[in-house]
């Protein structure tokens, strides 16, 4: 089955000659010089609202004939590209769909910089996200289109719009659907876009170069594979994103309750979030020379499936001991983290949906992260911070080490106490040379409980931080 997965929403109009509704984004500096010109209908209509000026503040404001001329839109330091998702929502909750497709929507650009412009064109191009492609009335709701902004930076907008949709396109296509062929399909679609260049490495040469990557998916008749993406100028420093892609997990012969299963099609968010980074690193041509690894698999069970007990070879020649056919994320990305270090780039990052304790540390909407050079993880957690797409780091505590060790292998892929997110970075650790700066990311790619502009579903969670810190690394 063929799928595309680069289907972004694209909710902008370059103009419109009439039946346009003026956003006007205020702040409460501005909303208090904005509101001593206004009628006593306005005023009446603010105060109604609760209007003060802040984010999550909107209010509709109608002429004397009750059409509608403007919405006010609150904000302030707190807004970010999510605050403008309410004004969306707004719409979509008080008009009527024939009413939506009647109108269109416009900022007032005034007295606001390009940055703020910026934030409320990609919240209001995400807010327009739905899957829906599995519905019979697909796409059946009418999507508020608003005016491209004349100060809007049009290719930062939608590239950052395509590669947060790319991944919750992917997070959220079901596993029958999003096999690890298929999965390796939209990396190619990605390459192609980009022109890149793209390698797929499966069957007998995966079995020998990558044996965690094979072990973990011989299981599934779905082949297990590995892709490795390149672009950018050979002059440019490296950078390689690997991220994991287990297409579905049952947890093997450690096999999960029907609860713990439920949502595993996401645990090829590593992967998605990897696509959706190196998509915002080409769209904006960084001068660096990227490289993409994806070790995909299906974590399946049957007769031939990896046991606990194991004792399995890896690419680093490390033997490792299965302690937990569960923990299989660390095996795949292990083997790509040794690959990515061969080729001796300036920096390395990797995306896992690694461990639920990451989760009760830090719980779902701030990934952890692990890294080997403290400015490193100064210079992310601060960016994180500035950008609303936080990530905190946990330690690399080597007081731990001897918790992931085994009498009968150089090393076990589970540990023997808590600290469950902390021995998956150390297991990592172990296949990245130190001399390269590495960060390791547990997200969880996931909305729980859906707000405005995130439904339910695939999310992207650090991505957009880790973009900034690439940026900022490479073009000072």
């Amino acid at each position: 089955m063929t799928h595309s997965f680069l289907n972004a929403p694209h909710p902008f109009i370059d103009s419109a000659d009439d039946n346009v509704i003026t956003i006007i984004p205020l702040n409460e500096k501005g909303f208090a010089q904005w509101i001593v010109e206004q009628s006593q209908s306005m005023l009446l209509q603010v105060e109604q609202a609760g209007f003060i000026g802040k984010s999550g503040n909107s209010a509709v404001i109608r002429d004397k004939k009750s059409f509608v001329t403007h919405i006010l839109m609150g904000w302030d330091g707190d807004f970010n590209i999510h605050s403008s998702c309410a004004i969306y929502a707004l719409i979509q909750s008080q008009f009527s769909g024939d009413f939506i497709e009647s109108v269109t929507f416009k900022v007032h650009e005034d007295d606001i910089d390009e940055d703020l412009i910026d934030k409320i064109s990609i919240g209001w191009g995400l807010a327009a996200y739905k899957f829906d492609a599995h519905k019979k009335d697909s796409h059946a709701n009418k999507r508020p289109i608003l005016i491209w902004p004349e100060h809007a930076n049009k290719n930062f907008v939608t590239a950052q719009i395509a590669s947060i949709c790319l991944i919750r396109d992917l997070i959220n296509t079901p596993a029958n659907i999003l096999g690890t062929d298929e999965l390796a399909g939209a990396a190619h679609e990605v390459a192609k876009h980009f022109k890149a260049k793209i390698n797929i490495i499966k069957g007998d040469k995966l079995e020998k170069e990558f044996p965690l990557i094979h072990a973990v998916g011989m299981a599934s008749p779905r082949a297990p594979q590995l892709v490795d993406m390149t672009w950018g100028k050979k002059t440019d420093p490296k950078v390689t994103i690997v991220g994991k892609g287990i297409i579905y997990d049952t947890g093997g012969l450690n096999l999960k309750t029907g609860t713990g299963m439920r949502y595993m099609k996401k645990d090829m968010g590593g992967a998605a979030h990897a696509l959706g980074l190196a998509w915002m690193i080409m769209s904006q041509n960084l001068p660096i020379q990227l490289r993409v690894l994806l070790p995909i698999a299906e974590n399946a069970v049957a007769g031939n499936a990896y046991r606990p007990g194991d004792i399995l070879n890896s690419r680093k020649g490390l033997s490792v001991e299965i302690d937990n056919t569960d923990a299989e994320g660390r095996l795949v990305v292990a083997d790509a983290l040794c690959y990515a270090s061969e080729d001796k780039p300036d920096f390395i990052v990797d995306f896992c949906t690694l461990t639920g304790a990451a989760r009760v540390a830090l719980g779902y909407d701030i990934p952890a992260f692990f890294s080997n050079n403290e400015d490193v993880i100064d210079n992310l957690r601060k960016t994180s911070v500035q950008h609303h797409d936080p990530v905190w780091p946990l330690p690399l505590w080597p007081g731990y080490i001897a918790d992931i060790e085994t009498p009968l292998a150089d090393i076990s892929n589970d540990g023997v106490g808590r600290a469950g997110a902390i021995y998956g970075g150390l297991f990592l650790q172990k296949f990245v040379d130190q001399d390269i700066d590495w960060i390791h990311l547990d997200c969880y790619a996931w909305e729980q409980t859906g707000k405005a502009g995130r439904p339910q579903g695939g999310a992207d969670t650090g991505m957009r931080a880790l973009y900034s810190h690439i940026k900022e690394r490479y073009t000072r």
